[in-house]
Parts: C-alpha cells; sequence; structure tokens
C-alpha cells in the first residue's frame, strides 16, 4: 500500500510540474501576442497620421494652387486678346473714294455748313458742296520708326535701350503713376516681371480678407489713387499676401501697359512669326495708343 501510494504521489508532482511548464508557455505566448498586437495598433495609428497628414498637405497644395490659377485668369484673358489681335492685324482697308462722275455719296446725318444750306433750292440738295468725307491715314514717325527697326535687331526688355526709354518716358511711367507712389513703383516692377496678378474682387468674402488689407483699399477705396471708388477687381504683386483693391479707372491703365509688355515679350521670345517688321510697329503704336488714352482717364469698364 504504501509503495502504491508513493508511486501515486510521484505521478501527481510530475503532472503538476507539466502542467505549471504549459501554463508557463501560454503565458509567453500571451504576453509576446500582447505585445505584437501593441505594435501593431501603434502603427496603424501612425500611418493614420501620415495619411491625415499628407492629405492635408496636398489640400493646401490644392487650394493655393486653384487661389493662384484664379489669380492669373485676368491676365491669361488679356494675353489670349493679344494673340488674337496678332491673328488677326491687316492693314487699315481705305475708306471709299469718291463714285465714278466725280459725285460724293452723301451720308445720312453730316452736319451741314453755311454753304449746304444755301444750296438747298426747292426741296433739293447739291451734293458736291458737302464737306469732304476725311480718310483715316497714319504716316511712321522716322525716329520712332528707326529706334524700333535698331530694338527688332536685339530685342532686349532692358528700359535703357533708347526705344524702350522713349516708351517708359512717355508712356508706361505716366500710365502708372499714381498719388500712392510706393505701390505703382511696386505696381511698375511687378508688370515688368510678369508676377502681377488681377482678379476680380468678388472671388473671396471680405471677412476672410487678412486684416492688413485695410491699409490696401477696399470694395468702396482704391488702393492707389485713394479715391472713394467702386472696386470690382484686386491685385496681388508676386508672392505677397496681400491683396490691393483697385478702381476700373487703375485696372484699365495697368491692364493696357500688361497687353504693351505681353507683346514686347513675344517679339523678344521670338513668337510673333506672321507679321514683318512694319506690322509690328502699327501693333506697337495701337497699344501705346491705349496706354496714352488710359493714363487720360478714358477706360472701358466690365459690365
Amino acid at each position: 500500500m504504501e509503495f502504491n501510494s508513493l508511486i501515486t504521489n510521484c505521478c501527481s508532482s510530475q503532472e503538476l510540474k507539466l502542467k505549471d511548464e504549459e501554463c508557463e508557455r501560454l503565458s509567453k505566448v500571451r504576453d509576446q501576442l500582447g505585445q505584437e498586437l501593441e505594435e501593431l495598433t501603434a502603427s496603424l495609428f501612425e500611418e493614420a497620421h501620415k495619411m491625415v497628414r499628407e492629405a492635408n498637405v496636398k489640400q493646401a497644395t490644392a487650394e493655393k494652387q486653384l487661389k493662384e490659377a484664379q489669380g492669373k485668369i485676368d491676365v491669361l484673358q488679356a494675353e489670349v486678346a493679344a494673340l488674337k489681335a496678332l491673328l488677326s492685324t491687316s492693314p487699315t482697308s481705305p475708306t471709299k473714294e469718291l463714285q465714278p462722275g466725280g459725285k460724293v455719296p452723301f451720308k445720312k446725318g453730316h452736319a451741314r455748313n453755311k454753304s449746304t444750306s444755301s444750296a438747298m433750292v426747292g426741296g433739293t440738295m447739291d451734293l458736291t458742296v458737302m464737306q469732304p468725307i476725311v480718310k483715316k491715314c497714319k504716316e511712321a514717325d522716322l525716329s520712332l520708326y528707326n529706334e524700333f527697326k535698331a530694338w527688332k535687331e536685339e530685342p532686349l526688355m532692358d528700359r535703357t535701350c533708347p526705344f524702350m526709354k522713349r516708351i517708359y518716358q512717355e508712356d508706361i511711367c505716366p500710365c502708372l503713376s499714381f498719388p500712392k507712389n510706393e505701390l505703382a513703383a511696386a505696381v511698375l516692377e511687378a508688370v515688368e516681371n510678369n508676377t502681377l496678378s488681377i482678379e476680380p474682387a468678388g472671388l473671396q468674402p471680405v471677412r476672410f480678407v487678412k486684416a492688413s488689407a485695410v491699409e490696401c483699399g477696399g470694395p468702396k477705396k482704391c488702393a492707389l489713387s485713394g479715391q472713394t471708388k467702386s472696386c470690382k477687381h484686386r491685385i496681388k504683386l508676386g508672392d505677397s499676401s496681400n491683396y490691393y483693391y483697385i478702381s476700373p479707372c487703375c485696372r484699365y491703365r495697368i491692364t493696357s501697359v500688361c497687353n504693351f509688355f505681353t507683346y514686347i515679350r513675344y517679339i523678344h521670345q521670338g513668337l510673333v512669326k506672321q507679321q514683318d517688321a512694319d506690322q509690328m510697329f502699327w501693333e506697337i503704336m495701337q497699344l501705346r495708343k491705349e496706354m496714352s488714352r488710359a493714363k487720360l482717364g478714358f477706360f472701358k469698364e466690365e459690365l
């Protein structure tokens, strides 16, 4: 009996030892699985945060690109208009000459002078005493034309050459001369560097405009002239975050100068290939005419 009891105790001790070893092994497995689960959870959270950060960066980049694209719409439209002008430029067609037989065609609405009034007898009018029809003519100034020809041989954007210097003095600087001198100088520099953006003022609600924009005018005050005007557009200079509200007149003065620089750049880059020197010269004179009209206060307003 004692021998059997001893054998039974030995078996029980061995079973307990095996169970303890099994428990220890399972505990290690549990701890290992717990550690792996913790590492996996941390990795998933880190990956999720990384994806959120990348999505935010992409969204901010897309919004910035959209804002810049909207800011360049007006300038691109001006360049398109300049290109259309290049394609449609043709010599000015002469006005109608006198009709056969020496008779001058009668145009409704001509003002009558004394001789015209006295020529009316019995309800008839002697058309030979009407004022002659004026034909639009043009003749190039030789000094201007020679300066242009010299510049065309080596088209530089440097304002010190005689051709550009004259246009700066006579058209560009007067056209971009505003009461706010410092801002006017910055506008000219941005136009020269092709970094000026014009956009409708309604693209961004007023409440989102930075506080510094108060110093840059507003929807009812032009930042360039300082006058109380309805400002439908605003400009941005280069990478600056400030917007400057401008009146329709100031906008037209800026765009007329931008149109000139756009065409000059095309010549400088060799893109104007369908026009000879005479056509280029008269196109430049037309752009100078627009700058002259703008600086005198004539402008076209978008309704």
